[in-house]
């Protein structure tokens, strides 16, 4: 039987070619770069340098720098050299195409224990096949978080025909011009996607409920360079959460979960301060209390602690997201109760390897981050999480 790869964003297609350069015959079904070309705003630049935003592979050649220079496209390459997320998208597709070929554009509906053993994998297309070995790499999808004061407004969920939506369904920030919109968040996406809307031509306030201002990284030249580099930047804290990940899930789960939710917390890039001072006003340090329609059913309206309420056309949450079983519906019953009963929480809990409790489940990307830290939220990942993977794979 063949093992299964469940995603082809930068953790599926990683975690495939290493699969298949151990010699584990391997199926991955997904759209290439699905998260990326359809949840990212056009006119995005990563957060990560480039050297940062490999996706890892079992033989040399292809980086993205081997990719720019195969395409033509300008350098990335240095600390300096920004990567537009166009063309990190270019760069995973032709990732697949040169190590991944034969990928199934297919939606994997069902996952459930084979009759024999293994699993049993059923297709949108109606076909089902038996695999040893499946690979979780589903990325952001269903992992989308708003807070409970936002979610209240939306109970059919948000949408960017309502009141409040959540900053990956805004692929195409122009759709905002002329628009007043409120931007709740304080990170990256918060405050990139606020510098989009408001260069498209939206009026743009940010509010920021963290009682620390808004702040942004510093630029290469400033950062510390008697501190360990790390794909993150220059600490000792982070070149520990990036060099010794495997250690990361023994911690006790209480330290865990902090960790991954407070480590690298809201924090511009260097090259977004400049944008942004100049196009968007910040409400700050002020709790959400209440968000809805207008008055009249038209607009929307955020109420804050103290009593202010803003009014705008619409609610953008950039309030990044969190995994949970219930939205891997795909799995089993069965299968999602015994994760939930070994994780204690609603993330899979995984062992060496990446693999889950249950045997021959393996999730990697965004749902391994409760167990191996916040490296998993990045590319830069795919080096750490894959090749355990397929050595785990090959070897069971």
């Amino acid at each position: 039987m063949p093992a299964v790869v469940i995603g082809a964003g930068p953790y599926g297609l990683s975690a495939a070619a290493h699969l298949r350069a151990r010699g584990v015959p391997t199926r991955v079904f997904g759209e290439p770069m699905a998260s990326w070309s359809t949840h990212m705003p056009a006119g995005m630049l990563l957060k990560s340098t480039a050297d940062a935003s490999d996706i890892d592979a079992p033989r040399p050649g292809h980086t993205l720098a081997d990719y720019c220079r195969a395409a033509g496209e300008p350098p990335c390459a240095s600390d300096w050299d920004l990567v537009p997320g166009e063309t990190f998208t270019r760069y995973g597709r032709w990732f697949q195409r040169e190590l991944v070929p034969g990928l199934e554009r297919v939606r994997v509906v069902a996952v459930d224990r084979g009759p024999g053993g293994g699993f049993e994998v059923k297709l949108d297309s109606g076909e089902s096949c038996a695999a040893r070995a499946v690979v979780v790499a589903t990325g952001l999808t269903g992992c989308a978080y708003l807070p409970p004061q936002l979610a209240a407004a939306v109970p059919g969920g948000p949408t960017p025909a309502g009141p409040v939506s959540h900053s990956s369904q805004h692929p195409d920030p122009a759709a905002l011009s002329g628009r007043a919109v409120l931007v709740v968040g304080a990170g990256q996406s918060a405050l990139e996607t606020a510098v989009l809307a408001a260069e498209a031509g939206a009026a743009v306030r940010v509010v920021a409920r963290g009682r620390a201002a808004v702040g942004f990284g510093a630029p290469p030249d400033r950062q510390p360079r008697l501190r360990p580099r790390s794909p993150f930047g220059r600490a000792w804290s982070l070149y520990a959460f990036a060099e010794y990940a495997g250690a990361f899930r023994f911690l006790p789960a209480p330290a865990r979960h902090a960790l991954v939710r407070r480590v690298l917390g809201p924090l511009g890039a260097w090259w977004l301060r400049e944008r942004f001072t100049e196009r968007v006003r910040v409400v700050q340090g002020r709790a959400l209390v209440r968000a809805g329609t207008g008055p009249g059913g038209r607009g929307a309206e955020l109420e804050l602690a103290g009593g202010a309420v803003l009014a705008a056309d619409h609610i953008i949450a950039a309030t990044g997201y969190r995994v949970h079983l219930a939205a891997m519906d795909f799995l089993g019953h069965e299968l999602r109760a015994a994760l939930a009963r070994s994780g204690r929480a609603p993330v899979p809990l995984l062992g060496a390897g990446l693999e889950s409790s249950v045997p021959g489940l393996y999730f990697t990307g965004l749902p391994a981050a409760a167990s191996y830290g916040p490296l998993m939220r990045f590319v830069a990942g795919t080096r750490f999480a894959s090749r355990r993977i397929a050595a785990s794979v090959a070897d069971g």
